[in-house]
């Protein structure tokens, strides 16, 4: 490992001002990087990390998006490309095999964001910076893309509260949260909590290990025995997947009207749910934003190149400060602004989300004619 790698990855974590510059690395005969190509010359390998694919995001638009715009910034660099589908010690193993092939830089949406710590430090310590995607993980980042992920709470919060109307002021609901080993998870609940304490009631609130869409139900049936069918006026459900599970119970237990649920991620079959009024509303979390500011990150690292004009802003964690960081804006997605966000952007087509099966329902929201 040359010594000019091991100044690139320490100077990354710190603020954008003092972000890694190599103009004096490769000089003097030394190389600095894979392959013996200085930063700025050539191509190198950017090891792409995700954590799960119970969300149908991951692999179907943040991989492809994130991989394209790397070949766009670079045609000759290469994606080393891992999913650890929920599983820690999966990927701990990843990321030293990713080390040892000698990955310039590592995107990576940590399972744990504590347990991947010493993965993180032992990048690092290989002179490897780290950019956290989508959540933040503990040890020395280089840099952070993600939403502003009490935001998404806040939005999903002053949706169920304007789908409560009337019963917004001292109605009951039941939150189903992420796992605790989440840290969008924990933004999630925080921003949700700061609009709704106060105005509702929290009956039940549930942390779901893994987003297991089974846990939901079963979690949401045990809300249902203990608080009755006809006391929840709302579920606030963290993502989609989640709001798939607690649907499915309020179903199963012949709750009719379904109380609004809200949701996160616009997957296909939320966005279907929308339209026929089983849930009430989803995030919509524009990908391809945060894929490309992922890959220029990463491309930018492996320059050896400044952050300043890609981060706007930085954040902290338990163990490191001042991190360079872009945070994009969610988008709420009720019935009414399917055709402006989804649609319009490209990410699903009138045609993919009209099935036959809720033809009447898109025609009634104005998708189709």
């Amino acid at each position: 490992m040359s010594a000019c790698r091991r100044r690139t990855a320490i100077a990354a974590v710190l603020s954008p001002a003092m972000a890694v510059s190599l103009v004096a690395c490769g000089q003097g005969g030394e190389s600095a990087g894979s392959g013996g190509t200085a930063p700025g010359e050539g191509g190198f390998a950017i090891g792409l990390l995700l954590s799960q694919n119970v969300q149908t995001r991951w692999e179907a638009f943040d991989k492809p998006l994130i991989e394209k715009k790397i070949k766009e910034l670079c045609a000759d660099c290469a994606t080393e490309y891992a999913n650890a589908e929920g599983d820690v010690a999966t990927q701990q193993q990843q990321v030293e095999t990713l080390i040892d092939k000698d990955v310039r830089v590592l995107l990576l949406s940590a399972v744990n964001f504590r347990s991947l710590r010493s993965s993180v430090e032992r990048a690092h310590d290989a002179g490897i910076p780290v950019v956290a995607y989508d959540g933040l993980v503990e040890g020395p980042i280089a840099a952070h893309v993600s939403f502003d992920n009490e935001q998404v709470g806040r939005v999903q919060g002053e949706a169920l509260l304007k789908a409560l109307g009337d019963k917004a002021e001292g109605g009951q609901i039941v939150m189903m949260n992420g796992p605790q080993t989440s840290p969008t998870h924990l933004a999630f609940e925080k921003g949700a909590r700061s609009v709704l304490e106060g105005k509702v009631r929290i009956g039940k609130t549930y942390d779901t290990p893994g987003w297991s869409q089974e846990t939901a139900h079963t979690n949401m049936d045990g809300a249902i025995a203990a608080l009755g069918a006809d006391s929840i006026d709302g579920v606030y459900a963290a993502n989609d997947g989640l709001a798939t599970g607690v649907i499915s119970a309020l179903k199963a237990a012949g709750i009719d009207p379904l109380p609004p649920v809200t949701g996160q991620d616009a997957d296909l079959a939320a966005v279907r749910r929308i339209i026929t009024g089983e849930q009430y509303m989803s995030v919509y979390k524009p990908f391809k934003a945060e894929a490309d500011a992922a890959a220029e990150m990463a491309v930018a690292l492996g320059r050896g190149e400044k952050l300043d004009r890609i981060a706007d802003t930085t954040v902290d964690t338990a163990t490191t400060k001042d991190i360079p960081a872009v945070l994009l804006d969610p988008v709420p997605v009720t019935v009414d602004d399917i055709k402006a966000t989804v649609v319009e952007d490209g990410v699903y087509t009138t045609e993919q989300i009209c099935i036959p099966e809720i033809a009447s329902a898109c025609k009634k929201a104005g998708l189709t004619e």
